[in-house]
């Protein structure tokens, strides 16, 4: 491939531009608050799940705790109305006044037995509510801290889309003019390797950072001046200056 000297020097140019839009594309998508708001939003969503479970929770426990209530004032209203009847004499019969003893004193038992099981449902439900209260806590944290770097992201992507912006703005002159083949082997070679042209200095190949052999210099060094030469090594375009070596 034949192409003027002053389409390949303008090579590098255009291999500096596409290095520094490649440089910000990583930048883009390797920014610090990418890796942690993936990490938070994954921990956001298991807070959700577990909110989710221990809401439930709660709600159970409620219920029970609702009923519990119920049953102790139901028993409680038992009692107070026999304590009534025999306070009032309303029993008279000594059988009926004997078995109404008795059946106070199971109904204080029933009592007791009932307010033992309200209060360690009530505790539940306390260390329940506590469980969600700390989860929603933790998620309000995350929220907010989701909230700041999202903020610091998007100010990060919007300096760097303006870079790209200008390295783009930049490209369109540099390629202007240049001939189709070089460019279409610039761009196939970029694509494959990452860096589609190189700058030969000192007899090194800029782009696999390798010396070039003895054999191959000589003939690189008779080689005409548009001549597009290869590194025989990464096959990238090699650019040929005063400063090559040869």
């Amino acid at each position: 491939m034949k192409a003027d000297p002053t389409h390949q020097l303008k090579l590098l140019e255009i291999q500096e531009l596409d290095a520094r839009a490649a440089q910000l594309h990583h930048q883009r998508a390797h920014l610090p608050e990418l890796g942690e708001i993936s990490t938070l939003e994954a921990e956001r969503a298991t807070i959700t799940d577990q909110e989710r479970d221990a809401r439930i929770v709660v709600d159970d426990l409620t219920v029970e705790q609702k009923k519990a209530d119920r049953e102790v004032e139901q028993v409680r209203t038992r009692r107070e109305r026999d304590r009534t009847r025999m306070d009032t004499g309303q029993i008279t019969n000594p059988k009926d006044l004997e078995r109404m003893q008795h059946e106070l004193v199971s109904l204080e038992r029933r009592i007791t037995s009932l307010e033992d099981s309200e209060l360690e449902v009530m505790e539940s439900l306390e260390e329940a509510q506590q469980v969600l209260d700390g989860l929603g806590i933790r998620a309000d944290d995350i929220d907010a801290r989701l909230a700041e770097l999202a903020t610091a992201r998007d100010e990060k992507q919007r300096h760097i889309d303006a870079s790209l912006v200008e390295v783009s703005e930049s490209r369109g002159p540099a390629v202007e003019g240049m001939p189709a083949d070089l460019m279409a082997l610039y761009e196939r070679l970029r694509e494959q390797k990452g860096v589609g042209a190189a700058l030969l200095r000192s007899r090194q190949c800029t782009g696999c950072q390798l010396a070039v052999d003895p054999s191959e210099l000589s003939r690189l060094r008779t080689a005409p001046a548009d001549e597009v030469v290869r590194c025989e090594e990464c096959q990238r375009i090699l650019v040929r200056t005063d400063d090559s070596g040869l």
